[in-house]
């Protein structure tokens, strides 16, 4: 059996693309830029707000003085709004209950600012302890960079070997193989298959409760 469980947030918990994508889009109108189509977006997100406006951005506009313009529009607005549309996807509630009611330690690593994944995950999940929320944090390299997986492990003193990572991208495969702990990728985030695949996962799963089966071998 896994004694740490250690999950993405944006689209592996929570399905939040069209409050990203509202938000985002608030911010390129209000500084005079196109916007996007929600679907869009799920290309975009996943390495951190940074790399969403950089990528959101026009050609000839992607600097950062401009991805900063962007960010300053965007917080205060994501920060009211990040929880309009959200939803946690059908069977994760179940899911991290059944998790800890085995005793298994639970974590969040995500690429979303700090203060934001803290707030989607008590908003959410109330009910369920996390050993560790863990966003972008100042001077912590983002994933698929191993420091905030190997911050868990630290906290939740567990080995890399009693440990699964649950993500929906290629960014989360490459995290958990650069922190040398089991890897499984899941099909409804925002991500294909193929993305997942690329990276030779341990797992892909497609249903949660197949993460209860593998968590508990």
């Amino acid at each position: 059996m896994k004694q740490l469980v250690i999950f993405d947030l944006d689209g592996t918990l929570l399905n939040t693309i069209a409050d990203l994508a509202q938000s985002t889009n608030y911010a390129l109108e209000e500084l005079g830029y196109p916007t996007h189509e929600e679907n869009a977006y799920r290309f975009m997100v996943g390495n951190g707000i940074n790399k969403l406006f950089e990528r959101a951005l026009p050609e000839g506009e992607k600097s950062e003085a401009n991805v900063l313009r962007v960010r300053q529009k965007f917080v205060p607005y994501y920060d009211l709004h990040n929880a309009d549309k959200s939803q946690p996807y059908p069977g994760i509630p179940q899911l991290l209950a059944g998790l800890q009611e085995k005793g298994i330690q639970l974590a969040v690593a995500s690429n979303k600012y700090q203060s934001a994944a803290e707030k989607l995950v008590a908003h959410y999940f109330p009910a369920i302890h996390f050993v560790a929320v863990f966003g972008q944090r100042e001077g912590v390299p983002s994933k698929p960079a191993p420091t905030v997986v190997y911050d868990i492990l630290k906290k939740a003193d567990i080995a890399p070997a009693d440990t699964l990572y649950v993500g929906d991208s290629g960014v989360d495969m490459q995290t958990a193989l650069n922190a040398g702990v089991a890897s499984c990728g899941v099909t409804w985030g925002f991500r294909p298959r193929t993305e997942l695949e690329a990276f030779h996962p341990d797992y892909i799963v497609e249903r949660t409760e197949e993460i209860a089966e593998i968590a508990n071998r």
